[in-house]
């Protein structure tokens, strides 16, 4: 009797290549050849301190059911057994960058390992994508960002002009409410009255707006994504709260690359600049306020680096970025089209809901590795 090869890839979840029902027979015994790489330098994506949630806190969006994983058992000609089975694939956008900003070319998948839990995992697919993204543009027009209206909507349009033809764009402004100015469109034209139309309002609902743009907007689009946030970060009126946001923004398959100004000062408050922040680790939920305390503009601060290091984005200073804003919007563009994405099949199941850790390596000395430190099982970041 012949033995019966099983080969079982449970269900895993962290966008898009989705592949299901993949035959799966008896392995070669013959070894790959081995990438020609001095395992001895490399660099390697850093995780960030996972924050502390509050006691007995219930993380939002955790789902509660896992789908079932569907196995079918066949014979092929030579009376062996093959399970097809429903494998879920992790896909994750990367960013290999120089000490210099600049972005490194034709990076080989041999000199690529990605690890997850610790484990190495076997590398389906690496390279970049000349697919097109789409890309929701939030801009603040709450009364802190008032006095830079005219830079935030000029540098908006010099963002879009960067994209390429085939790209979608949204534009979503929010003050006390959000609203959505223009849906996804590759209409140009459009995408520049929507963003004249930003104005100013009363209040800050910023995590009603990235709950928005991930759950009711880009939720609903195949492919590449991200979201583009001009922001203080700080919020006043949301009914969303800064931890179920950073929870969606985790589930989701969308790189989130924050503007960030320090509109303090020029909220007529005193005092220098704000102190360092405990990274990763979440400020206590404040009471509904004017936002205007230091407190409050330091935790606005610490919520867009949350939402860039979640997602594989990074933070975008204008005032420390020569060229100022324009450059800023600039190098998003550029960097979304030049990002490399990998994929894998994890090689142990996890429970429905649960994080799990990944670190990117690359063998190369120096470098700046950009990548998501983790992904929630069930998540929309796998795509069966």
């Amino acid at each position: 009797m012949k033995a019966a090869t099983i080969l079982i890839i449970l269900f895993l979840g962290a966008s898009a290549f989705a592949q299901s029902g993949r035959r799966i027979r008896k392995p070669k015994t013959t070894p790959s050849p081995k990438a020609v790489v001095d395992e001895n330098v490399y660099s390697e994506s850093r995780p960030k301190p996972r924050r502390i949630y509050p006691k007995n806190y219930q993380i939002p969006g955790k789902k509660k059911d896992a789908p079932k994983v569907e196995k079918k058992v066949e014979l092929d000609e030579n009376g062996e057994e093959i399970i097809s089975v429903d494998a879920t694939l992790v896909t994750i956008p990367i960013s290999i960058r120089d000490r210099n900003g600049l972005y490194i070319p034709n990076v080989r998948k041999e000199e690529v390992k990605i690890f997850e839990e610790g484990r190495e995992q076997e590398i389906a697919y690496f390279g970049t994508s000349s697919k097109p993204f789409t890309v929701a543009l939030l801009i603040d027009t709450s009364p802190s960002t008032a006095y830079k209206i005219k830079d935030i909507r000029a540098a908006a349009k010099a963002f879009v002009a960067q994209l390429q033809a085939h790209d979608s764009v949204m534009v979503i402004e929010f003050d006390g409410d959000p609203q959505v100015l223009t849906e996804a469109t590759t209409n140009r034209q459009e995408v520049y009255r929507a963003i004249d139309k930003a104005d100013f309002g009363n209040g800050t609902a910023l995590y009603d707006a990235v709950h928005v743009a991930l759950n009711k907007r880009l939720d609903k689009i195949e492919g590449r994504k991200a979201i583009v946030l001009f922001t203080d970060g700080v919020d006043t009126v949301s009914g969303k709260s800064y931890i179920s946001t950073v929870t969606d923004a985790e589930e989701s398959d969308t790189v989130i690359f924050p503007i960030y100004y320090n509109t303090f000062l020029d909220s007529g408050n005193g005092g220098g600049a704000l102190g360092n922040i405990n990274g990763g680790i979440i400020p206590t939920i404040r009471s509904r306020g004017r936002g205007t305390s230091a407190q409050e503009y330091a935790e606005g601060k610490a919520y867009l680096e949350d939402l860039a290091i979640s997602t594989g984005g990074r933070v975008y200073r204008p005032e420390s970025t020569p060229g100022g804003l324009i450059r800023a919007f600039q190098a998003i563009a550029e960097e979304l089209r030049r990002q490399y994405n990998l994929g894998y099949y994890p090689d142990k199941e996890g429970e429905f809901g649960e994080r799990r850790s990944i670190k990117v390596r690359v063998y190369r000395p120096k470098l700046i590795i950009q990548a998501r430190d983790s992904y929630i099982v069930g998540s929309d970041v796998t795509s069966k």
